[in-house]
C-alpha cells in the first residue's frame, strides 16, 4: 500500500496488537479465478514465525482456496479506526487557508503464501479456537463440541482451512503526524467532540501520539 514516511508504523508490537484486535480481516489474492477478496475472521499466532502466522477457513464452494493452493501470494488486510478530517479542525487555517480535507486511519497489511488444509483434525482445531475466542466473556459460552457429532462432520467437509505464515508486514498509522502540534491537537479535539463513535475511536488513538 502507498504509505508516506510520517505515517509508517514499523513497531512490530503495535502491528501485532492491531492484528489481534481486528475481528474481521480481508483476504485478497490474484489467480486463475481473477482478483478475489473474502471477509473472514482470523486467528493470529504472533509467536509462530518471524512475523506471526494467520489461521482461518473458507467455504469449500469459495474458489479462492484453489488459487491459494497454487502458491499465489496472498494479502490480508486488517482495517482499523478511521475518520474524516475537516480543514476546520486546523487552528493554522486562520493564518493559512491553503488546506484541504483528508482522512486519518489505521491499517495493517500482511503478506504470505497460504497453505490449504483439508484434514478434519486441524480444521476442527481452527474452528474451535476461533469460536472460543469470540465466545469469551459470555456467561454460557458455546463450544464447537456442543453441536451434534455427525452435523459437525458435515460442516467440516464444507470448509477448507488456511494457514498463512506472514513474510511481510506493512502498517499505516495516519494520525496527522505531518501537521503542527497545534493542528494535531485541533484534529484530536474535533474528533473527540464528534457524535460519531468511529471518530471518537480515532481520537483515542491520537491521544497516544
Amino acid at each position: 500500500m502507498y504509505n508516506s514516511k510520517p505515517h509508517q508504523e514499523l513497531d512490530l508490537g503495535r502491528l501485532h496488537q492491531h492484528m489481534l484486535d481486528t475481528r474481521l480481516a480481508i483476504l485478497v489474492s490474484q489467480g486463475e479465478h481473477g482478483l478475489l477478496a473474502t471477509h473472514l475472521p482470523v486467528l493470529v499466532d504472533i509467536a509462530e514465525g518471524k512475523y506471526g502466522t494467520v489461521y482461518a477457513h473458507l467455504a469449500r464452494a469459495n474458489c479462492q482456496w484453489q488459487d491459494l493452493a497454487q502458491g499465489t501470494e496472498a494479502l490480508l488486510v486488517f482495517p482499523g479506526a478511521d475518520a474524516y478530517v475537516s480543514p476546520g479542525y486546523y487552528p493554522s487555517k486562520a493564518d493559512n487557508p491553503k488546506v484541504v480535507p483528508t482522512w486519518n486511519y489505521l491499517a495493517v497489511h500482511a503478506y504470505g503464501q497460504a497453505e490449504v488444509i483439508h484434514d478434519a483434525e486441524p480444521l476442527l482445531a481452527i474452528v474451535s479456537r476461533l469460536t472460543d475466542r469470540h465466545e469469551q466473556g459470555r456467561s454460557e459460552a458455546w463450544k464447537v463440541t456442543d453441536a451434534p457429532h455427525d452435523y459437525l462432520d458435515g460442516m467440516l467437509r464444507a470448509i477448507v482451512g488456511i494457514r498463512l505464515p506472514i513474510t511481510r508486514l506493512q502498517g499505516a498509522r495516519k494520525l496527522s503526524q505531518n501537521r503542527s502540534e497545534q493542528d494535531i491537537a485541533g484534529v484530536r479535539e474535533g474528533l473527540s467532540a464528534s457524535p460519531d463513535y468511529l471518530d471518537n475511536q480515532l481520537a483515542a488513538h491520537m491521544r497516544q501520539l
